[in-house]
């Protein structure tokens, strides 16, 4: 569904990227990972529509496309940072709804907003992914798994075919890294594609079709994780390894 050809990205001398292909197919999972400054979070942001490529070219189902914010969301691609912009004192069916409120007419003349659509929605989206959040708890009492489910959560909200996920297992207890896991299995199980940004080889090795490896924005190796191993993946990371 999604094709970058040749791909680079320049801030002013500094290539942040440099002549980058990939081609992402509905229902696979895909680890991009690299040390820290390869381009990683670039290439992410260039996907997401909030940088615009310098050279080469972003195709959607084979046609030519630039991308915005806004025309990502429309063309299906949804992002969730390792920030995950959520809202601490709103309960997790607020968050989900954040900036897409549904509301009903009260006798029938007086628009309100609809909790109790919200709250049922919102229970389902949490069903699908298998996470025990609750749309009714607050933010601020969740574990970091059920805030990573609320972003996920909201995410699929629009029912995306790409999701793109910046480090959602990090600085999460080992319980709620399983659970992280599960959601993008099962983020895959419904044909999302998934672009996973990972420091944590285990990780991806455990959830991932593909293992892509960045180094000083070059791409030096997209590969099935059946054919590789953590020990290649660090070679390459690291230089050791030229490409693969």
């Amino acid at each position: 569904m999604l094709q970058l050809r040749s791909v680079g990205m320049q801030f002013g001398a500094v290539e942040a990227l440099h002549s980058v292909d990939l081609d992402l197919a509905p229902g696979e999972v895909a680890g991009l990972m690299g040390d820290n400054g390869a381009g990683k979070s670039t290439l992410l942001k260039i996907v997401a529509g909030n940088f615009a490529p310098t050279s080469g070219e972003v195709r959607l189902d084979e046609r030519a496309v630039e991308l915005t914010p806004l025309s990502a969301r429309e063309h299906g691609i949804e992002a969730v940072y390792q920030d995950l912009a959520l809202c601490d004192n709103l309960s997790a069916a607020a968050n989900v709804f954040l900036g897409r409120e549904l509301s009903r007419r009260l006798l029938g003349v007086l628009p309100v907003l609809d909790h109790a659509a919200m709250r049922r929605r919102s229970a389902e989206l949490f069903d699908e992914l298998g996470s025990d959040t609750r749309p009714d708890d607050l933010v601020r009492r969740m574990s970091g798994g059920q805030r990573q489910a609320v972003a996920i959560a909201r995410a699929r909200l629009s029912s995306p075919r790409l999701m793109l996920l910046d480090e959602p297992t990090a600085a999460i207890s080992v319980r709620q890294i399983a659970e992280v896991l599960e959601l993008i299995r099962g983020l895959r199980e419904r044909g999302v594609c998934v672009l996973l940004i990972s420091h944590r080889m285990s990780d991806v090795f455990a959830v991932a079709d593909r293992v892509v490896v960045l180094r000083r924005g070059r791409k030096v190796a997209d590969k099935a994780t059946t054919d590789s191993s953590p020990e290649e993946v660090t070679a390459l990371i690291t230089g050791a390894i030229e490409a693969a």
